[in-house]
């Protein structure tokens, strides 16, 4: 038979190792469902900042949550009336790829390998 302080210990090793839960990929649902319902509320505020209707925003966003996005999106439109918060316009139209990243300039790419080139060269030297 085990003694008293050794079921004690074993009873503490259990409990220990099950607090540990988010650790090993077991997620606590309600802080999922906290979480998608606050992406949900930021979507709709970032929709009504940028003057889409609520309907495309629903359109743009169909996996989020629309009592969420409906919430975010009022929220803002009461803030920005309040404030007297103009709409910004979005520069990227949905749907639409980033700009591409600008290339490196023929002289930066020159310097880059003639740096490279003389550092082998010294490493050889030695």
């Amino acid at each position: 038979m085990l003694s008293l302080s050794m079921r004690t210990g074993i009873v503490l090793l259990m409990l220990l190792g099950l607090t540990a839960c988010e650790r090993i990929g077991l997620a606590d649902p309600a802080k999922e469902a906290a979480r998608k319902e606050s992406d949900a509320k930021a979507t709709g505020s970032a929709c009504r900042h940028a003057g889409r209707a609520i309907e495309d925003c629903y359109a743009l966003n169909p996996d989020a949550s629309r009592a969420a996005v409906y919430a975010g999106w009022k929220e803002m439109n009461d803030y920005m009336r309040e404030n007297k918060i103009d709409v910004v316009k979005p520069e990227i139209a949905p749907n639409e790829p980033p700009p591409p990243k600008p290339e490196p300039s023929a002289e930066a790419s020159e310097s880059a390998s003639a740096s490279a080139s003389e550092s082998a060269s010294a490493k050889s030297k030695k």
